[in-house]
């Protein structure tokens, strides 16, 4: 399982957002999916707790099925973006659909300028319609934490070790992921604060 984004996709696709090159340490820590009843509040306690902010890429249908979670995340100070309405797959769906549902989430957040698709699955049509008005985020670092053959203590290891200046890093919001995460975000947190990494929101 990789870990670190390959190179040869960021040369492949240059306007999408792998990593944000910073010359302050900078690092951008994400969650993909939700809000979700069973994972968002704990992220947010944990948060709260160390003082950061991160970004929260959100579905639109679990916007409208929990809109207090969705409140909650703003009010906190986070960075809220579009990971679509339905969730679909890019490679399975027409360029029209795909993104007719972007849209669709858009509207539940009109300021928002960020997209990540999901299952980070889009075709090359589908990038080129979407980047005239959002920014595409990937990641530098996939923790690949709704597995369940991967351990806690691998998931932490991988961000730590890999994590370098202007890394985007991949956590997931949602019932499978929470029962590893809310083990470690707290270490893996103080352990990237031991490395003079600076949390950012900025895009």
């Amino acid at each position: 399982m990789l870990v670190k984004t390959p190179w040869l996709l960021r040369i492949l696709y240059p306007s999408i957002i792998w990593k944000k090159n910073n010359k302050n340490n900078n690092i951008w820590l994400t969650f993909d999916d939700g809000p979700c009843p069973e994972a968002t509040p704990t992220i947010l306690k944990i948060l709260q707790t160390e003082n950061i902010k991160a970004t929260f890429f959100l579905i639109g249908e679990k916007i409208y099925e929990n809109p207090k979670l969705y409140s909650e995340i703003i009010s906190q100070g986070h960075f809220v973006a579009n990971h679509s309405f339905s969730h679909k797959n890019g490679w399975l769906t027409s360029s029209k659909n795909y993104i007719d549902d972007v849209e669709k989430c858009q509207e539940l957040m009109p300021t928002n300028y960020l997209f990540r698709p999901p299952y980070g699955k889009i075709s090359a049509r589908q990038i080129k319609l979407l980047k005239k008005k959002y920014k595409i985020v990937f990641w530098d670092i996939f923790t690949w934490d709704f597995l369940k053959k991967i351990s806690s203590n691998k998931i932490k290891n991988n961000i730590i070790k890999n994590t370098t200046s202007g890394s985007i890093i991949v956590l997931h919001n949602n019932k499978k992921s929470i029962i590893k995460t809310h083990k470690i975000l707290t270490e893996i947190i103080q352990e990237l604060k031991k490395k003079k990494f600076t949390f950012s929101t900025t895009w």
